[in-house]
């Protein structure tokens, strides 16, 4: 098969395959930016081009090395399946199995792992132990660490032993969605490229190549991606209308514009129907403030809830800018509280009591 296409950020990817061409690929890279925009995408087409028969270039998605390589994609949904159940497995469990996706010998993947989806010391260690050996099949090994900057401590200072001594044909390729929150120490190890969110555009002639979304869903799933090809393959769109509607109930709790009675029950109805993560939650809530700023300015462009602009726009009313900035502020601060296992509905209540008192 040919190699799949890759959508936006068209100028890293021709730099990268260009240092791949030349063998002056540097030993640590570090792709940031927001989820399912391409970073690990880019990474296994970068890997599959080192070692591709036909290389080192982009890859010819036909031999061997390309095949085992770009089949070790995490967004397939028996990647996703098995990442779920592991996450049930008790951490004892999962510290004697340290997780790790290697479709061949010279590429490897750790995941975050566990429930709070972190980058936990043992794979760190694995990782360590992994990089002394040279490529055993193809020119130049390659370890993607997906969502470093979840890594917890030790295997944060574990992963830097790793990055001072790196072994000759290793390039190591650092994913992170806030890469302010990986260790100074790591950054400065590593040559950063920043992807930017794809146009809907770019997302719709993404989803055009995917079978499983039907045309006439394309247009509505690029705008809510919010220009991410990746969280746009994985929308269950009745899920997000069910986490839509609860964090618009919270927003217009917080400004006054319905009674918390209401989102108590809705937040209920919410959590008890799974309502996702708290991550997830906060994304949602992102999104929305994002639109009641471009709705309060008159700003131009697509809005990504412009099916909902009758229900923001007296909420973009009532919000004064300094509101706005504060809500952005304690949603950071609710991302913040996935990572000690919170009770959800407990932790948006309370955001929306919050931000009320300062409305």
């Amino acid at each position: 098969m040919p190699a799949p296409r890759f959508f936006g950020n068209r100028g890293i990817a021709d730099s990268l395959f260009r240092m791949a061409a030349a063998n002056r690929l540097p030993q640590t890279l570090l792709f940031a930016g927001p989820a399912g925009i391409g970073k690990a995408t880019l990474a296994r087409l970068l890997a599959a081009g080192i070692n591709c028969d036909r290389g080192p270039a982009r890859p010819c998605g036909e031999c061997s090395a390309c095949l085992r390589i770009l089949a070790a994609d995490l967004f397939r949904a028996e990647y996703r399946k098995q990442l779920e159940e592991r996450a049930k497995l008790p951490a004892a469990k999962r510290s004697e199995s340290p997780l790790i996706v290697s479709t061949h010998p010279d590429f490897l993947i750790f995941p975050p792992d566990g429930p709070l989806r972190m980058i936990q010391i043992e794979q760190a260690r694995r990782l360590r132990q992994a990089a002394r050996y040279n490529p055993s099949e193809g020119r130049r090994r390659v370890f993607v660490i997906d969502r470093a900057d979840r890594a917890n401590p030790e295997a944060a200072n574990a992963l830097l032993k790793t990055l001072e001594e790196p072994a000759p044909a290793l390039t190591i390729i650092l994913i992170a969605e806030n890469p302010y929150e990986l260790l100074p120490t790591i950054r400065s190890r590593a040559i950063p490229f920043y992807f930017a969110p794809l146009a809907s555009d770019e997302v719709e002639r993404f989803l055009a190549t995917r079978e499983e979304i039907p045309p006439e869903e394309r247009g509505r799933t690029a705008a809510w991606s919010g220009g991410s090809p990746g969280r746009a393959v994985a929308l269950d769109i009745e899920e997000f209308i069910r986490r839509r509607e609860a964090m618009l109930t919270l927003l217009q709790t917080a400004l006054g514009a319905v009674e918390f009675a209401r989102l108590a029950g809705e937040m209920q109805s919410f959590t008890r129907a799974g309502g996702g993560s708290i991550e997830s939650a906060a994304e949602m809530l992102y999104s929305l403030l994002r639109d009641l700023l471009r709705i309060k300015l008159g700003a131009g462009g697509v809005l990504t809830h412009a099916d909902i602009r009758a229900d923001l726009a007296p909420l973009a009313e009532r919000a004064a800018f300094e509101w706005v900035e504060r809500a952005r502020a304690q949603t950071a601060e609710l991302e913040k509280l996935q990572r000690r296992n919170i009770q959800k509905q407990m932790a948006l209540e309370a955001l929306a009591l919050d931000l009320r008192a300062s409305a």
